[in-house]
């Protein structure tokens, strides 16, 4: 369980990236949402202890991420958004020098790093130099490196970023089967609705959500969204929220009609509101 206490950031240019959040990520897969800026790679590098907070409190599996900063990073592994390969080392090399940095044997290393890169889809690829593969394929490199560790805790701040269609679902079921905790920060709702048994929306540093899919979706339940039509405004486009039957006839009234999920939970909360 991860749990945090009024806490906060506030980096010195005076941006309060944080702002006294509490909250309990108690799920298997726990979710972070928000729009850029909210403060979820700020909560993520705090829980990591790779970030200092400016005040409150935040423990990991009972330990303090500031007073017991060593034991936490017995139990953690993290991949930052912003993670980059060193271009001559091979998927197999970096995953394999990463296990062996966090005490496996060498022969335990790559015998885990060449399933979990198989189960990536990186299998045929492990040997080639990173600087030849594409983005997603780096990017993959990095989930596989988290996968493989085994720890109690895993941060994956948007690990799906650049990825296809087909890598994003081979990396979805490898995160379906890891057995550590997982906190997963994403910008894509079907992947929170996927694999995300809580979910905590947070809107510039504090929290708005928190509760399972269905909780947070039970308010919009048998409402479907309409575009073209109404005056919730995002950007330049209008919508509105009606009953099924409702919606029924609007059908070629030049809208479009589509069913509800978890973004329209962060635009009823007005989170793509245009901000004035």
């Amino acid at each position: 369980m991860i749990f945090t206490d009024r806490l906060t950031k506030v980096y010195k240019d005076g941006t309060r990236a944080l702002d006294e959040l509490t909250v309990t990520l108690d799920g298997k897969i726990s979710c972070i949402l928000g729009r850029n800026g909210a403060g979820k790679t700020t909560l993520i590098r705090i829980l990591s202890t790779q970030l200092l907070p400016t005040s409150g409190k935040a423990l990991i599996e009972g330990f303090d991420v500031i007073k017991d900063v060593k034991r936490v990073r017995k139990i953690i592994a993290s991949i930052p958004q912003e993670a980059s390969p060193m271009g001559i080392a091979s998927p197999l090399e970096h995953v394999t020098m990463y296990l062996t940095a966090r005490g496996f044997s060498i022969s335990e290393a790559l015998r885990t790093a060449k399933y979990v890169l198989k189960e990536v889809g990186l299998g045929d690829v492990m040997d080639k130099p990173t600087d030849e593969l594409s983005g997603g394929m780096k990017r993959k490199v990095f989930v596989a490196m988290a996968i493989a560790s085994n720890a109690d805790v895993v941060f994956l701040d948007e690990p799906t970023t650049g990825l296809d269609p087909i890598s994003r679902l081979e990396v979805w079921s490898a995160i379906k089967q890891m057995k550590s905790k997982i906190i997963l920060t994403t910008h894509y709702m079907e992947e929170a609705e996927e694999l995300c048994e809580k979910i905590a929306i947070i809107n510039k540093g504090k929290l708005v959500e928190y509760g399972t899919v269905e909780d947070l979706l039970s308010p919009l339940r048998g409402k479907v969204r309409v575009e073209g039509k109404g005056d919730i405004r995002v950007g330049n486009l209008s919508l509105s929220y009606v009953d099924e039957e409702e919606a029924k006839k609007l059908v070629g009234k030049g809208v479009v009609i589509k069913p509800i999920s978890l973004e329209d939970v962060m635009i009823m909360k007005g989170l793509y509101y245009d901000e004035e």
